[in-house]
């Protein structure tokens, strides 16, 4: 299958490490901000030593999956392939269908590790306390879908919307490694106006309320710039949070 050598030689970029909540908390530097009403940007919100074992996690399952259609790798389009390489948690997306699918190829879709969503949980409710649009989903906010994306050198993603769920909770994502130019576009077409924001290793967005549906994208990233024991040796982990169901 296209991109299973590819995600060999992701996967040797990363490297792992322990406990993933031994330091949680907001780091020196900027404080949590809302960018816009619903979008929220917690900076250096993960600890070294939780993006390591989120890394960890991530290794464990992406070699799980090695060799079969679930496998990371990169989507191919009609008019080409994305840089990206991407792994499905709890839903797979299935493009050609448009639905959200529990198993492909006969293969059930990995688990989402019950870590990853205690964390998402808590950046929700730390996201709600700083814009109160959001504050309506922190009890109730299930995750269904979880997606791995990893980002080598040079790579990006294009203008987007994530609108094929069914329910309206909000987007939690949360990045490891090199930093990079995160687009936070409108949310009727990928024209501008939109707000260009450099999110940092151990950064958390949460967009929902009247941000759900703006397109946004991933520009570049600034290479070498990952902290030495975030776990990504060069390019960019991120993994995005989802409520599919009503």
């Amino acid at each position: 299958m296209a991109g299973v050598c590819g995600s060999k030689l992701m996967m040797a970029r990363l490297v792992g490490m322990p406990d993933l909540f031994s330091d949680s908390g907001w780091g020196s530097g900027e404080l949590p901000r809302a960018l816009r009403p619903g979008l929220v940007h917690l900076p250096r919100w993960m600890g070294l030593d939780q993006q390591f074992a989120v890394v960890q996690q991530c290794r464990e399952i992406a070699r799980s999956v090695a060799g079969t259609p679930l496998a990371m790798h990169r989507q191919q389009w009609a008019s080409g392939t994305m840089s990206a390489y991407l792994m499905s948690l709890g839903l797979h997306w299935e493009y050609r269908t448009y639905q959200y699918v529990s198993q492909w190829g006969g293969v059930a879709v990995p688990p989402i590790p019950v870590e990853f969503s205690a964390l998402a949980h808590e950046v929700l409710r730390a996201a709600a306390g700083v814009d109160d649009s959001l504050a309506a989903w922190v009890d109730s906010y299930r995750i269904d879908a979880a997606l791995v994306n990893y980002y080598p050198p040079g790579a990006g993603m294009g203008m987007h919307q994530d609108a094929f769920e069914d329910s309206r909770a909000p987007v939690v994502s949360l990045s490891i490694g090199d930093s990079a130019v995160f687009r936070a576009g409108n949310g009727v077409n990928r024209q501008r106006p939109w707000q260009d924001v450099v999110l940092g290793s151990g950064d958390a967005v949460v967009f929902g309320g009247p941000s759900r549906d703006m397109f946004h994208s991933v520009v570049r990233l600034h290479a070498g710039t990952a902290p030495t024991r975030c776990g990504v040796s060069q390019g960019r982990i991120n993994l995005t949070f989802r409520q599919v169901k009503l």
